[in-house]
């Protein structure tokens, strides 16, 4: 079954690369990232993935998609992973708020010093041009956006400020910082050991982040966050540290180098999205069962809108529009439903949705995915069936999470 997962992760990665791919020049050179040496000499499996070389997993006694993924989920271990693809990016300028509150959808300027949100950059029509985390870092607004999609990301925003008159500028840290994430119930205990005395880890609430010197490193950054449904940190640090930082984590036996396969079946384990298979520039926030990221009834952004394609997302008074189709998980089929599966009503007759994103869930042993139905057919429980290698299975819409989310609390 590793095998076979193995193979399902690497066909996610292929196809999500292309789509990645297809916006910059076929002759591009593949971009290796600080790591790369490192990823070769523990053992990585290199391929490409959103311009970039990087591991899908560890070809080692203790690696392969099965055994990283399981790592990553057990009580006191912790996962690192090499996420520097992803776009870093830090907005400057008295307005800068204002502007974002323009391109994307969160209460950004409700956010305090250190707090952070998930939200969504959206178009002119409301679909989702891409899903990002934005932290109030104080002196600027720090974002992270998904590597795939950075650079098409960044052109839209200078769009946008052309036609924004107010104090707002962009940077783009490129290559020069390069991310982390460690994740896992021990996450905390591993990047204690490199943090300053006194840094209280206990009381950083999650999705809250916090410049600070790493392994005596300055300039480094660390965010309680991460995709996998488990405690965790994103880790910035400069380039000419990352491997440093990332050996010296790894000298923990708790710690174990994870590939991009583990990172796909953990995040659809924790119902979270791959952006270019679960979401798209023609997929709304309703459609993709985010409308929470704008905010509840009646908070100031459902209220005002503001934010690119509005009109097409809330109603005047604010409410959420109907949709006729809405994101949901699907559980029961006997083998995994690849991306592009169709998905029929109980009787098999009538095609209702597809398949978004499919595999094999090392955590429940038995496979899960993610896909869009026809609303009347979104509630939990509903039966339907999904054709997988041409044959009708049987399976049930399922609520998100398939496993439960485990992110850390601050005690009360």
């Amino acid at each position: 079954m590793n095998t076979t997962l193995s193979t399902l992760i690497r066909r996610t990665c292929a196809s999500t690369s292309k789509r990645a791919l297809a916006t910059s020049s076929s002759s591009t050179p593949l971009v290796k990232t600080a790591l790369y040496d490192l990823h070769i000499s523990l053992g990585g499996d290199m391929v490409p993935f959103a311009g970039y070389t990087l591991p899908v997993l560890y070809k080692t006694e203790t690696g392969g998609v099965m055994k990283e993924h399981l790592h990553c989920r057990s009580e006191n271990k912790a996962s690192l992973f090499d996420v520097s693809h992803m776009g870093q990016i830090r907005w400057h300028g008295a307005d800068r708020v204002a502007f974002l509150e323009k391109i994307v959808v969160g209460d950004i300027a409700s956010l305090a010093p250190g707090s952070g949100c998930l939200s969504l950059v959206t178009n002119e029509d409301g679909g989702i041009i891409d899903d990002t985390v934005i932290t109030n870092a104080g002196d600027f607004v720090y974002m992270v956006v998904n590597g795939a999609t950075k650079f098409g990301d960044m052109e839209h925003f200078k769009e946008q400020m052309d036609d924004f008159d107010g104090d707002v500028s962009m940077e783009y840290l490129e290559d020069t910082m390069q991310l982390l994430a460690l994740q896992g119930p021990g996450a905390a205990d591993a990047i204690a050991k490199l943090l300053p005395d006194g840094f209280d880890l206990t009381n950083m609430a999650f999705m809250t982040g916090v410049d600070t010197v790493i392994d005596g490193v300055e300039g480094c950054r660390i965010t309680r966050c991460g995709y996998t449904g488990e405690d965790g940190f994103e880790i910035a640090m400069p380039e000419a540290y990352a491997t440093s930082i990332a050996s010296r984590l790894l000298e923990d036996e708790a710690v174990l180098p994870t590939g991009l396969g583990a990172r796909d079946s953990l995040r659809l384990e924790a119902g979270l999205c791959l952006y270019g298979n679960d979401l798209d520039e023609g997929t709304t926030p309703i459609e993709g069962v985010l409308g929470w990221t704008i905010g509840p009834p009646g908070s100031r952004r459902r209220v005002e809108g503001g934010f690119l394609g509005a009109e097409k997302i809330l109603t005047p008074e604010g409410k959420l529009r109907k949709v006729t189709r809405k994101r949901v998980g699907l559980m029961g089929m006997k083998a995994p439903a690849r991306e592009g599966a169709e998905i029929y009503d109980g009787t098999g007759e009538n095609k209702i949705g597809v398949v978004t994103s499919g595999t094999f869930s090392p955590s429940l042993k038995r496979p899960i995915a993610m896909g869009y139905v026809e609303t009347k057919m979104a509630k939990a429980g509903t039966d339907i069936m999904v054709k997988v290698r041409n044959k009708m299975q049987k399976a049930e819409v399922v609520k998100m999470p398939f496993v439960p989310s485990r992110y850390y609390r601050v005690p009360e």
